[in-house]
């Protein structure tokens, strides 16, 4: 089918809401994609002039072809559809139910997701969306993406919402007079079309002129917006290069004062592992504040040579045992010759000195023994103690017969 305005119309008439209807259409839309500005002009008119579900529809059917396009590095139609698609979006959720807005929400953030649309272009469709909502209050639409939302923008960016929303709107419009103006242009001023009659030539040169003076107009509009949206900018980037001057002083502040601080800390911790190695080392140097208990005194192993009776062995005797023996008479001569006199009292005399001798233990300890080691024939008995005085008698008259 050759492409004209009527055959254009047919084929959105015939559109509804199935997927095969619409890939149809949009696969014959695309086939005459240099005639994109004309039918986009087509379907924007029948749009508006259709109702609720069918505007649906048409939406869907410019979602395939911009996807489309978009996918086969085609921008005719994306091109196409820009300028027009926000107010298209308008129109079709204006008044429509809420389920079929929600649908249209739903093909909004897929061309929001997919980047179909350039920023402005998708901000633009926001907020209009956004207005309406607004205006019959009902909550927000589910767009969290744009920047220039009410809720989402900080008080410090207040001042460019307003500049940004007015280059928004304006380049759509400027796009569109552009578009137009270098078509016209390039129509005119290419050298391969026959040059019409003189009458058409120079209606044809006047619409061109008009079409140059609206691009020139919408131009200027948009420079004079985004001047604006500069200024604001600049405002508020002075505003935060004034902030961050400050903020590198303080900085610096801080950063000195905690270099500072951490010095001192360090020279207090020095100071007190210091004293505690000062106080761990002062008993090795013999200034500890307690002294040390003195050794116990070991007893000797022997005792002293003054105490006899510790000994089994003879010692030198005490001087108050000597007393006795210098004043004791001496009875060698007697015993002399009693060795050489048979006596009655002889065998007597042997048999006490041998029990004597065979003492073993004195009556002060099991440890003490006196001997008698000496060569006379009678011992010392020492005063005669423990003699019998019977006994003592007999020997006193034997020595005397003698």
């Amino acid at each position: 089918m050759a492409y004209t305005d009527d055959a254009v119309l047919a084929k959105l008439s015939a559109l509804n809401e199935s997927h095969d209807s619409i890939a149809t259409a949009a696969q014959w839309i695309m086939f005459h994609r240099r005639h994109a500005d004309r039918t986009v002009q087509l379907w924007l008119q029948r749009l508006k002039d259709s109702p609720s579900p069918k505007r649906l529809n048409l939406i869907y059917l410019a979602n395939e072809v911009t996807q489309q396009s978009k996918a086969r590095h085609k921008d005719d139609f994306v091109l196409a559809f820009s300028p027009v698609i926000a107010e298209a979006a308008a129109t079709a959720y204006k008044g429509a139910p809420s389920e079929v807005q929600g649908k249209l929400r739903r093909v909004i953030d897929v061309w929001k997701d997919r980047n179909i649309f350039e920023v402005p272009i998708q901000e633009a469709i926001e907020s209009r969306i956004q207005e309406l909502d607004k205006a019959r209050g009902a909550p927000r639409s589910g767009f969290g993406g744009s920047i220039f939302t009410s809720s989402s923008v900080p008080s410090e960016l207040a001042p460019l919402v307003a500049p940004q929303q007015n280059v928004s709107k304006l380049l759509l419009s400027t796009k569109a007079a552009i578009n137009t103006a270098n078509q016209e242009f390039d129509k005119v001023s290419d050298p391969s079309q026959p040059v019409p009659s003189a009458p058409v030539y120079a209606a044809r040169l006047n619409g061109l002129l008009k079409n140059l003076a609206v691009a020139e107009d919408a131009v200027a509009e948009c420079v004079k917006a985004r001047t604006e949206l500069i200024g604001a900018l600049e405002k508020i980037l002075d505003t935060n290069k004034a902030a961050l001057a400050e903020e590198e002083a303080q900085l610096h502040t801080f950063s000195s004062r905690k270099a500072t601080i951490d010095q001192k800390k360090k020279d207090v911790e020095f100071a007190i592992m210091r004293g505690l190695n000062e106080r761990d080392q002062s008993p090795q140097n013999g200034h500890s504040a307690s002294p040390e208990p003195e050794r116990p005194e070991v007893e000797a192993l022997t005792p002293p040579s003054g105490h006899d009776d510790f000994y089994d062995e003879p010692g030198p005797a005490m001087p108050s045992q000597a007393e006795p023996q210098t004043t004791r008479s001496p009875v060698a001569p007697p015993q002399a010759t009693f060795h050489h006199t048979a006596a009655p009292g002889i065998d007597l005399l042997s048999t006490l000195a041998s029990q004597y001798q065979s003492v073993p233990v004195s009556a002060n300890g099991a440890n003490k023994r006196r001997r008698v080691d000496s060569n006379e024939e009678f011992p010392d008995l020492g005063n005669d103690d423990g003699i019998d005085a019977d006994v003592a008698e007999m020997l006193r008259k034997d020595s005397q017969a003698s």
